[in-house]
């Protein structure tokens, strides 16, 4: 089943991800193909829950749907970073937020076909403001606090629409009815 890589190299390079065009070789054909792989580094997710049952959302301009979604505070993680410090770092510069105790959720991959990352998923609780977001210059994000008890709705309704955080929800759920 394992493909065999017959070259690789890296053919575009931007701030937030590169583009590896690999020339692989078909176990069962033995014929030869080019696939294409952004190579990125790890992302995190973090769900900011407070002390009386809301979570923390962003609305934030996406520019590969030209739309503006509903999503939980999300960012990359820096070279020597661990993930759970990038959840806190993320949550304090997209919101102003901080927790004192973060949790695991779980860690997936958002589309192994094309790339190589993996997205950790955390739930930030009894989160506090600890003073105005950080954004940096390509951010510009506007703070909801939602019950949590209105996420399912607002995924079912479309409100919701990153599969990011429809994913994080999803693994939060089955870590607080199924530990």
């Amino acid at each position: 089943m394992r493909w065999d890589v017959i070259r690789s190299e890296i053919t575009y390079r931007c701030r937030i991800f590169s583009v590896r065009r690999d020339e692989s070789r078909s176990p069962r054909s033995g014929q030869a193909h080019d696939f294409h792989v952004l190579e990125t580094p790890d992302f995190v997710n973090v769900i900011p829950l407070t002390s009386d049952g809301r979570v923390l959302l962003v609305r934030q301009f996406r520019h590969g749907i030209r739309e503006v979604t509903l999503e939980v505070p999300a960012g990359l993680v820096d070279s020597n970073e661990a993930p759970d410090a990038a959840a806190l770092r993320e949550l304090r510069e997209e919101t102003g937020y901080t927790s004192l105790r973060i949790e695991p959720l779980g860690v997936v991959h958002p589309n192994p076909a094309i790339m190589n990352n993996r997205c950790h998923m955390f739930a930030a609780y009894e989160v506090a403001q600890v003073g105005p977001p950080q954004w940096d210059a390509t951010e510009e994000l506007r703070l909801e606090a939602v019950a949590l008890g209105r996420v399912p709705h607002l995924i079912r309704s479309g409100a919701v629409s990153n599969a990011l955080t429809v994913t994080a929800f999803h693994l939060l759920e089955l870590v607080t009815t199924h530990p």
